[in-house]
């Protein structure tokens, strides 16, 4: 384990940041940002004491999944959606948890400097500050989902969690760190345009301040889930948490590229 990260965060800029995780129209720059490796100190999440979502913005839980393969797409929305739905309930007590999104990464083998994780043919680690949803894309993340339903039934407070979990025995190879919600001040957090092949986002990249508070679960294995907050409407508790991967320096050779699933979850109390 270690004491200390390098993580990579926006240099404050003029212009809205955009990245095209594609190739771009022609004449266009694939991102506009400029990156800044900062080096933070980061602690050990399992020594931290008892963490909230509410409060620093996540939670490490013991859970064992019933999944046999994770990339069997159908047992994962017929057993893990559910799993992940009564997990998610669980923990919030939010009366609905309905899973949206879920995405399979692996660190490329050659570890090239860490990006936004999309670069090459699948799904890779992101090394970016950032966090999921924006003030902006959070809402219309739940007008998407809640179309066709009563009006009735998402008028209250909404919040979206990610549940991220391992897919190897244990991490050493670039695990995933957030950071404690509180540390973070409104100026710091960046809207930034995200294109995909067929559609557009908003996320939050962030700007370095040394007063950031950074977290990691050392060796994470299969039966573990990083539960983290990326949006709540309500004001009053931790409503963004920043997280990225960073490369775990000095790992043994050999060490097997970190692979791991993340699902979004919207919430409705």
């Amino acid at each position: 384990m270690t004491d200390h990260a390098h993580f990579s965060y926006l240099h404050a800029m003029a212009d809205k940041p955009y990245a095209y995780l594609y190739p771009p129209p022609a004449g266009v720059a694939r991102e506009n940002g400029r990156y800044v490796a900062q080096r933070c100190p980061v602690a050990d999440l399992r020594r931290a004491g008892a963490t909230s979502l509410d409060v620093e913005g996540f939670r490490l839980i013991e859970h064992h999944s019933q999944m046999a393969d994770f990339l069997d797409t159908r047992e994962l929305t017929d057993t893990y959606y559910r799993e992940c739905a009564m997990l998610a309930r669980a923990l919030t007590g939010a009366r609905l948890a309905m899973v949206f999104d879920h995405l399979v990464r692996q660190r490329e083998p050659d570890r090239p400097a860490l990006g936004f994780g999309r670069e090459g043919a699948a799904p890779a680690a992101v090394g970016r500050v950032h966090n999921d949803y924006t003030e902006a894309s959070g809402r219309r993340r739940l007008e998407r989902q809640c179309r066709g339903m009563d009006a009735g039934d998402y008028t209250g407070r909404f919040a979206i969690v990610n549940l991220w979990r391992p897919l190897v025995d244990e991490v050493r190879d670039t695990p995933l760190a957030v950071c404690d919600a509180r540390s973070v001040r409104a100026t710091e957090r960046v809207a930034a345009d995200i294109h995909y092949p067929q559609r557009s986002g908003e996320i939050y990249l962030h700007t370095y301040s040394p007063a950031h508070r950074w977290y990691y679960a050392p060796r994470m294995g299969r039966h573990e889930v990083l539960a983290f907050k990326s949006y709540d409407s309500a004001t009053d508790v931790a409503r963004f948490t920043p997280h990225a991967a960073f490369d775990e320096p000095d790992i043994p050779e050999g060490t097997p590229p970190r692979r791991s699933i993340e699902v979004r979850l919207l919430l409705i109390y």
